[in-house]
């Protein structure tokens, strides 16, 4: 785990805190690691993002708000690897229609783990029976392209 302070950045170009470039060699996963961040004792998952140059930690308002920060605000920043395998797990339903479909299946499971669970996430909050079939198949077509 590596500590670093940082300041809280307005929303432009993107909400986040700044990660010194030798934290981010520090914690020895790439330029980009999946990491756990904790501030304040609220912790979440991300990845460093590169922007401009610079290395950067998204901040959602709903973590920036769990956290009790404020925009530039100088805050205390927990930075660890996340070593921990990403796992999306397929709704039984979705998981049949890509097995029936070995394309299908091939192309989501090349898919990055937030491209898979926006499929996933658009399946699940379906709240008619009909949506969701709907959904699953455009879905389906999609990975077959």
């Amino acid at each position: 785990m590596v500590k670093f302070r940082t300041l809280v950045e307005p929303p432009e170009p993107m909400r986040g805190l700044e990660v010194p470039p030798e934290v981010v060699e520090a914690l020895g996963g790439g330029a980009r690691p999946p990491v756990t961040i904790t501030v304040n004792g609220h912790s979440w998952k991300s990845r460093v993002a590169i922007l401009r140059g610079r290395h950067l930690l998204g901040l959602s308002n709903a973590n920036r708000q769990a956290a009790g920060v404020a925009i530039g605000e100088e805050i205390e920043v927990e930075l660890e690897l996340d070593t921990e395998p990403r796992v999306v797990v397929e709704p039984a339903d979705f998981a049949r229609a890509l097995d029936d479909d070995p394309a299908a299946r091939t192309a989501f499971d090349r898919l990055t783990d937030s491209r898979k669970r926006e499929h996933v996430r658009a399946i699940e909050s379906a709240k008619k029976p009909e949506t969701r079939r709907r959904r699953i198949e455009k879905a389906i077509a999609a990975l077959r392209g």
